[in-house]
C-alpha cells in the first residue's frame, strides 16, 4: 500500500511528575492537557503564551491516595464553567475536579478495586470500570446502577458516537452495551484487552497484552489487525486523518496508517498512554515521569538543543540496559582506570569505551596495559542470569496483573524461598498476602517442588512459622506464571506493503513485449483488460474501505488467466497483485471460489516458482503470497491439507543467499506454527519444528533467525512437540541464541531456555 506520512518529531517535554505518567486527557481540543501519574497527582498543562510550541503546568490536583490512572474531560457546563476532570485511581476512588478552581468537588465511592476507566455518557453521567469486574453509573455524586460486566477485571471503557458503551477485559473479550444489556461480545484477542478507542466511521480499536491492535466493526467483524509491538500494548487512539497511535511496554509509541506501522517513536521507558491532539500532534505518557508532545509541523519542532538532549536521554537509557560480561556497561570504569599500574603480570581489566566494554591485560615487563579486545557476552557469561550487576541461579519475570508492570524476582537455590518472598514483597511494596503464591511460584519454576522447610524458620515480620506448600491455605492471591519476552506468538504475520505503481509499470512493460511477439501476442492484455487491472489495483490501494469494497468474478478470472498463460519469467508482478488480493476480505473469498482440487492456482504458482530457485522474483513473491493466505481463516483447511507439499517445495529457502527470501520463508514457517498449534496437528507441528530448527541453525540474518526461534519457542510452549525439540538438541540452539549480540535473538533464546528447564523439572518429578 502507498503511505503518505510526514515524520513526527519531538515538539516539547512536560516535566513535573515525580513517577510514571499513566494517563492522558485532551481537554476539549489542543490548548489544555491533563495527565495522571503513579505519584498520586493529576497535572493540568496549558499552552504557553510566550512559546506556542510548549505547555506550562497550570494546576496540580491533589486528592488520590494511590496512583492515578484513567481521566475523562467534562465539557464546560453550569457547574463547571471552564470544564472539569474525572480521575480514577488505585485507591478505588473516582474524583471530580473543577478546572476553574482546581478543587475536588465530588468523591465517588463504590468500587471494591482499582478504577481502570471513566467516561461520560450522553446524559452527562459518569460511567466507570474496575478490576472488580463491574461497571457503575454515577449521577450527582451517587451510584445509580452497577452490574457485573465481565468474568475478569475490566481494563477500559469507551462511549461510541451512538451512545453505546464498549468495555475491554482481562477475560480477553470486548463487549458492546446498550444500557445494562450486552448486545455483542467480541472474541479474538488471546490476552487481556487493555485499551480501547473509537475509529470514526469505521468501528472500534482495541489494544491487547497479546501485542496486537485490532479494528472491529460494531457487528464484531475484525476489519484489520496491526502487529508490530514486541510487548504488551497499553493504549490506542485514532485521529480524523485516519492515523492510529499505540503505546507499549516495548518503550515505543507506534503510528499506523492503513494497518501498516509508518513510524515508531522510541522512549526512555515504558509508554503507558498516547493520545492525539485535535491538530494531529501526539501526546505520550512515559514511565520516566515525562509527558512528551510530538509534531509533524516544522515550525513546532523542538529546538536543536532540546532534540539533542532527548537523543542523549535515549542513549543513556539504552546504555543503562546494556551489559558486558554479565555486568552493567555503565558500572564499568572509564579509561582513567588504566592510569594505575597492574599488580601482577596478566592481570585483566574491563574498561568502558563508548558503548562497548574493552579488555586490557597488564604487561609486567613493559609496565603497560595491553589491549586485548572488545568483550562480548559468551555462553559461559550468560549461564547464570544477572540482575543489578549480581548473578543469580534464576531471575523470574513475575506478572502481578491489575495493570502492574512485570517485576524481576531473583533467587538462588541455596536461599530460603520464604525469606526471599518476604523480602521481595517488602521491597516491591506488595501485600504480604501474596507470600504463599510467591513461594509456590519460586518452587515450581526452580524445580524444587520437593523442598522441605527448615522447622526452625520464623517469619521475619510476624515471628510465626511459615506456611508449608501443600498444606491448607486461605490466601486469595493471584496465581503467577513465568512470563516470556517473545513467546508464544499470537496472530499471523503478513506482507502488506506493495509498490503498486512499480507493479503496474512492470506488468505494462511485459504486456508490451508479449504484444510485439507474434507467437505470444494472443496472451497479451487488451486495453479493456489493462483498464480492469488498474481498477483492481485501485480497490487494493483504498484500504480504508476494505470492509465494503468488492471484487467481481471477472477480476479474479483475469488474474488467473495471466498467471496460467504468461511466461514464467513474467508472472512475478501478477503474483504480487495476488498477494495483496488475498489480504482483502472479499478478494480472498472470491478467489477461494475458483480453487478446487483440479483447478488449484496456488499449487500451480508454487510449482512454477520453485522449479527454478534461481528465479528469485518468482520465489520471493510466491512465498509472500502463501504467507498472506494465513490472514484469512477460510484458507486454514487448504493450508493444513497442503502443508507438507508447501514446506517441502520451499525448504531450500532456509539456505538462500537472498535475505528477503529467508525472511519470507521464516514468516511462512512461523505462521504454520501458529496455525497447527490451533489445529492440534502434531505431525504438522513436527515438520514445522524441523524447518524452524534448520533456519535457526543455518541463517546468519537476524530477522529470519528471530522468527524461526519464535516459532520453536511457541511450538514448545503451546504445541505438542516439546520432547521432539529436546531430542533435536534445541538446547544448543537456545544457548547460541542467548549469547547473541542482537538483543531480540538473546531474549528469545532465554525464553527457550526457560522452557527447557521446565521440561527437565517435569521429567525429574515424574521419574
Amino acid at each position: 500500500m502507498e503511505i503518505d506520512h510526514k515524520e513526527y518529531r519531538l515538539r516539547c517535554e512536560l516535566r513535573g511528575h515525580e513517577d510514571d505518567v499513566r494517563g492522558i486527557c485532551v481537554c476539549g481540543g489542543r490548548d489544555t492537557i491533563a495527565t495522571s501519574s503513579r505519584d498520586r497527582t493529576v497535572r493540568v498543562w496549558s499552552l504557553s503564551a510566550s512559546d506556542r510550541r510548549k505547555y506550562e503546568s497550570a494546576r496540580i490536583l491533589l486528592g488520590h491516595t494511590s496512583f492515578v490512572g484513567p481521566l475523562a474531560w467534562v465539557p464546560p457546563n453550569d457547574q463547571h464553567p471552564e470544564g472539569g476532570i474525572v480521575s480514577g485511581g488505585m485507591d478505588t476512588l473516582i474524583l471530580v475536579w473543577d478546572l476553574r478552581t482546581g478543587e475536588k468537588v465530588q468523591t465517588l465511592r463504590g468500587h471494591q478495586s482499582q478504577v481502570t476507566g471513566v467516561v461520560l455518557d450522553d446524559n452527562g453521567n459518569i460511567v466507570s470500570s474496575s478490576v472488580d469486574c463491574t461497571l457503575r453509573r454515577w449521577r450527582d455524586g451517587r451510584s445509580i446502577e452497577s452490574w457485573q460486566a465481565h468474568d475478569g477485571p475490566i481494563q477500559a471503557v469507551i462511549k461510541l458516537p451512538s451512545g453505546e458503551l464498549v468495555t475491554g477485559s482481562s477475560d480477553q473479550t470486548l463487549k458492546l452495551w446498550r444500557g445494562k444489556t450486552c448486545a455483542h461480545t467480541f472474541t479474538g484477542h488471546t490476552d487481556t484487552v487493555r485499551g480501547l478507542a473509537v475509529m470514526p466511521d469505521l468501528g472500534i480499536l482495541s489494544a491487547s497484552h497479546d501485542g496486537s491492535i485490532r479494528l472491529w466493526a460494531v457487528t464484531g467483524q475484525v476489519l484489520m489487525e496491526m502487529v508490530g509491538h514486541s510487548s504488551i500494548v497499553y493504549s490506542v487512539d485514532s485521529h480524523a486523518s485516519g492515523l492510529v497511535v499505540s503505546s507499549s511496554e516495548d518503550c515505543s509509541a507506534k503510528i499506523w496508517k492503513d494497518g501498516a506501522c509508518v513510524q515508531s517513536l522510541e522512549h526512555p521507558g515504558c509508554v503507558w498512554d498516547a493520545k492525539f491532539l485535535e491538530d494531529g500532534d501526539i501526546v505520550t505518557a512515559c514511565s520516566d515521569g515525562v509527558v512528551r508532545i510530538w509534531t509533524t509541523q516544522q515550525d513546532k519542532i523542538a529546538d536543536p538543543l532540546d532534540l539533542e538532549s532527548f537523543s542523549l536521554q535515549l542513549s543513556a537509557y539504552k546504555l543503562s540496559r546494556k551489559r558486558v560480561g554479565g555486568l552493567k556497561l555503565e558500572d564499568l570504569p572509564g579509561l582513567e582506570a588504566l592510569r594505575a599500574p597492574g599488580t601482577s603480570d596478566g592481570q585483566t581489566k574491563v574498561i568502558r569505551e563508548g558503548d562497548n566494554g574493552v579488555a586490557y591485560t597488564w604487561n609486567m615487563r613493559e609496565q603497560k596495559w595491553d589491549k586485548i579486545g572488545e568483550v562480548v557476552d559468551g555462553p559461559e557469561d550468560t549461564s547464570r542470569p544477572v540482575l543489578d550487576g549480581v548473578q543469580y541461579d534464576y531471575v523470574f519475570d513475575v506478572d502481578i496483573g491489575d495493570g502492574e508492570p512485570i517485576r524481576k524476582l531473583p533467587y538462588n537455590r541455596s536461599d530460603n524461598p520464604y525469606d526471599v518472598a518476604d523480602k521481595w514483597l517488602l521491597k516491591e511494596n506488595l501485600p504480604l498476602s501474596y507470600r504463599q503464591q510467591i513461594v509456590e511460584f519460586i518452587l515450581a519454576n526452580s524445580g524444587q517442588k520437593d523442598f522441605t522447610l527448615n522447622s526452625s524458620f520464623r517469619d521475619p515480620y510476624t515471628g510465626a512459622n511459615a506456611y508449608i506448600p501443600g498444606e491448607a491455605s486461605h490466601v486469595a492471591a493471584k496465581s503467577m506464571k513465568p512470563t516470556f519476552k517473545h513467546i508464544p506468538k499470537k496472530g499471523m504475520l503478513v506482507f502488506d506493503v506493495a509498490q503498486f505503481d512499480g507493479i503496474l509499470k512492470k506488468v505494462t512493460e511485459f504486456n508490451g513485449s508479449l504484444l510485439s511477439d507474434q507467437e505470444k501476442k494472443n496472451v497479451g492484455l487488451t486495453d479493456l483488460e489493462v483498464s480492469r487491472l488498474g481498477a483492481i489495483v485501485k480497490v487494493l490501494k483504498d484500504t480504508s474501505h476494505y470492509h465494503t469494497s468488492k471484487f467481481a468474478d471477472a477480476d479474479i478470472v483475469l488474474l488467473l488467466k495471466m498467471l496460467r498463460s504468461w511466461p514464467s519469467a513474467m508472472i512475478f508482478p501478477v503474483i504480487d497483485i495476488m498477494r495483496m488480493v488475498v489480504l482483502h476480505p472479499d478478494g480472498a473469498a472470491t478467489l477461494l471460489k475458483h480453487i478446487n482440487d483440479e483447478n488449484d492456482i496456488h499449487m500451480e504458482i508454487i510449482k512454477k516458482a520453485t522449479v527454478d530457485p534461481s528465479a528469485t522474483a518468482n520465489l520471493l513473491t510466491s512465498i509472500r503470497a502463501v504467507a498472506n493466505l494465513f490472514k484469512s481463516s477460510a484458507y486454514y483447511s487448504w493450508l493444513q491439507k497442503h502443508r507438507s507439499e508447501i514446506l517441502d517445495a520451499y525448504s531450500s529457502c532456509s539456505s538462500s543467499s537472498n535475505k528477503n527470501v529467508q525472511l519470507s520463508y521464516s514468516t511462512l514457517v512461523l505462521n504454520y506454527a501458529i496455525l497447527l498449534i490451533e489445529k492440534k496437528d502434531q505431525e504438522g507441528q513436527s515438520q514445522v519444528l524441523s524447518a524452524a530448527l534448520e533456519i535457526a541453525e543455518e541463517s546468519l540474518e537476524v530477522d529470519p533467525k528471530f522468527r524461526a526461534l519464535v516459532a520453536i519457542g511457541t511450538l514448545m510452549l503451546d504445541g505438542l512437540v516439546k520432547q521432539i525439540a529436546l531430542e533435536f538438541d534445541v538446547e544448543s540452539i537456545a544457548k547460541a541464541a542467548k549469547a547473541s549480540k542482537e538483543a531480540k535473538i538473546a531474549e528469545v533464546g532465554a525464553d527457550i531456555e526457560i522452557l527447557i528447564r521446565q521440561r527437565e523439572s517435569e521429567h525429574f518429578h515424574s521419574t
